[in-house]
């Protein structure tokens, strides 16, 4: 996820040393990777890079969506087709609990924080109660809190530059302000509401929340602290991004930019270089290290490799101590996407969120019973991290990063597993993995057991660093990959398989502006185009529903997009949201009967000027005695299907 006004903005870690052989034919290479379905749609992969893009023939939509489109626009409020009834289900600082205090925007403390829904919303999960086998009517929503904007959050904070003069109560209330809320949800006469006095409901902070490490690097020399001699416990977690559901009904939730948070100058500790990689120069976003020794890394050099995991979470059971594994690789996470493979391994899909970084695949040591959850919940505290690979003639290959194979080596740096696990970029440089345009969300489709990245956008690609896989210079807008395992389709395939094929979906832009090279399916409306996918998932038929991080630079809000990727319809993206001025769309989510959807508005009204007193929204409430908040809306269509309401 993009942070507005943030280090997403400026001074992020940036690979710029990627170099590959300029290959002048490009465009036929590329030509060959746009799947064979998609002729069947319309498309004409010969105009693929805008070599000889045409505009688009807006004839008969063959998408098996049936809502009114919405337009593309710009305004305060937030839109979904006329057949749909948006509702605010939850908001920044509501209550959880029924003794959490009402939300007092001038007043905010960092105890009544966390009896209260959190800030900046992200991914979002839906878990039926009782577990296993639910309703679609009632369960547990889980929701990531990933940072804060504080100039829009406090009444005495006008720009990021004024974030030094926080107090240490305004710092301790954005600590309390991130991580995770659980919150019971139940559907009564068409309209959803949250349950307070629920024994699920539950608080996990940045600020005070224990969590067990697990996996290789537990108990590592390069995880104790002070505070932590054993190297075990780490208090919180942070920046929160997207996330994933596991079959055994944990959820997984992914630390992404925890580079923003660390004070302190690399150059004067022991890991200078580890720390760099990860972004951090001194300059941290936060201003936690000047109340919190942890978030200094000058005074505590190893605190900031506790951060950069996947997290697991028990929304059953209130007493449960999260666990961060460490065998699934530390980075800059955006999510974590399981599936089963045929042998009955987990495997588990990550990408890391930056320019010229990879995408990764977990595949663990043991094996899923659904009749013993207990043991499930350990499966993903050993197994084997790969990353990938993509070669010019569509095939994908998984890298291993195992200790003592190719250059994974004491020779090289990695004493143990731990230490690449710990360093997983840099032993992942090493295998020589595939630089991406951003790895954003990676989802599989229920369906056809294909696995679709997000890839962003990448500005600093050079030309002569172009790859079929990631085939613009200066990818302002971003594209759509699909990753095809052998064994046939939903539970047939095979995603442990060492070789997979790849094929492009689609390359997000104005298709009418030929630099843009733009394709998607030849029918494509004038308000079916987008720009910057980040999250995605899919509802139960096997659509694919694309959030978008960044669609105001093309001069509309950010939103939601839906389209099949299979059949006639397959890349025609109509567009289904729209976000308030400043927003983002976040943590799509469908209950199982595909008649609601839950989507996390983040940041209303981030945008240059807009502050506490002057923002230029102040959705939901639309009251000036209240900010802009972010905010979980839940989408109904009066019964009838998302996406495919009755039309008279």
């Amino acid at each position: 996820m993009a942070q507005r006004n943030s280090t997403r903005a400026s001074g992020q870690t940036e690979k710029t040393s990627v170099t590959c052989a300029t290959r002048p034919l490009m465009a036929d290479i590329i030509a060959q990777r746009i799947s064979r379905r998609q002729a069947l749609g319309g498309i004409a992969a010969s105009s693929i890079l805008s070599l000889t893009t045409t505009k688009p023939a807006f004839g008969q939509a063959r998408s098996s969506l049936n809502f009114t489109e919405i337009a593309h626009g710009y305004d305060t409020d937030f839109h979904v087709p006329e057949e749909h009834k948006p509702q605010i289900l939850i908001r920044w600082g509501d209550p959880l609990f029924p003794d959490a205090p009402a939300f007092d925007p001038l007043r905010q403390t960092a105890s009544a924080q966390s009896r209260q829904f959190g800030y900046n919303n992200d991914f979002v999960a839906f878990l039926p109660l009782p577990h296993p086998t639910g309703r679609a009517d009632h369960g547990l929503l889980c929701v990531n809190h990933e940072f804060t904007n504080a100039n829009l959050m406090f009444p005495d904070i006008g720009n990021d530059q004024d974030r030094a003069m926080l107090s240490a109560e305004q710092v301790n209330t954005e600590m309390a302000a991130h991580g995770h809320s659980i919150v019971e949800v139940r559907q009564r006469g068409g309209n959803w509401e949250t349950v307070l006095d629920s024994p699920f409901n539950r608080r996990i902070t940045a600020l005070e929340t224990e969590m067990n490490m697990t996996g290789p690097a537990a108990g590592h020399a390069r995880l104790k602290t002070a505070a932590d001699p054993e190297g075990r416990k780490v208090i919180g977690t942070l920046n929160n991004c997207a996330g994933g559901v596991t079959p055994w009904g944990t959820v997984l939730i992914a630390e992404e930019n925890f580079h923003a948070y660390f004070a302190g100058d690399p150059d004067k500790t022991a890991q200078a270089e580890n720390h760099k990689k990860y972004g951090m120069r001194g300059k941290p976003r936060f201003q936690w290290g000047r109340f919190h020794e942890r978030f200094d890394l000058e005074k505590t050099p190893n605190e900031p490799n506790r951060f950069g995991w996947i997290v697991e979470v028990d929304p059953y059971n209130p007493r449960h101590i999260p666990q961060k594994h460490t065998a699934l690789g530390r980075f800059k996470h955006e999510g974590a996407t399981t599936a089963i493979a045929p042998d009955g391994r987990v495997v588990v899909y990550s990408g890391d969120d930056e320019r010229f970084e990879y995408l990764y695949r977990f595949i663990s040591d043991g094996r899923y019973d659904s009749e013993k959850r207990s043991q499930n919940m350990r499966l993903l505290q050993s197994g084997t991290l790969s990353v990938a690979r993509f070669n010019e003639d569509g095939s994908l290959q998984w890298l291993p990063l195992v200790w003592g194979e190719g250059p994974l080596t004491p020779e090289n740096g990695f004493a143990s597993q731990a230490d690449i696990l710990i360093e997983t970029r840099r032993a992942a440089d090493l295998l020589g993995a595939t630089p991406m345009d951003r790895p954003e969300d990676v989802e599989t489709n229920p369906v056809s057991g294909s696995v679709f990245l997000m890839l962003t956008n990448n500005t600093r690609r050079q030309a002569d660093a172009t790859h079929p896989a990631n085939p613009r210079a200066r990818n302002r807008h971003g594209h759509i990959l699909e990753l095809i395992p052998p064994g046939g389709a939903g539970r047939g395939a095979d995603h442990a398989a060492a070789t997979y094929q790849w094929e492009i979906l689609l390359m997000a832009g104005n298709p009418d502006e030929t630099a843009d090279g733009a394709r998607y399916h030849a029918g494509i409306s004038p308000h079916g185009w987008l720009s910057n996918p980040d999250n995605c998932a899919f509802d139960h038929r096997g659509r694919l529903w694309i959030a978008t991080d960044g669609a105001p630079k093309s001069g509309f809000a950010d939103g939601l997009w839906a389209c099949d990727v299979e059949g006639p319809g397959r890349a025609l993206t109509r567009h289904f949201l729209r976000t308030p001025r400043g927003a983002e769309l976040c943590g799509p989510c469908f209950t199982p009967d595909d008649r609601s959807l839950f989507v996390a508005v983040q940041h209303p009204g981030a945008e240059a000027g807009s502050d506490f007193h002057n923002p230029s929204t102040r959705w939901p409430d639309f009251s000036p005695e209240m900010p802009p908040r972010p905010a979980i809306v839940a989408v109904t269509a009066g019964g009838q299907p998302i996406g495919n309401p009755h039309i008279g």
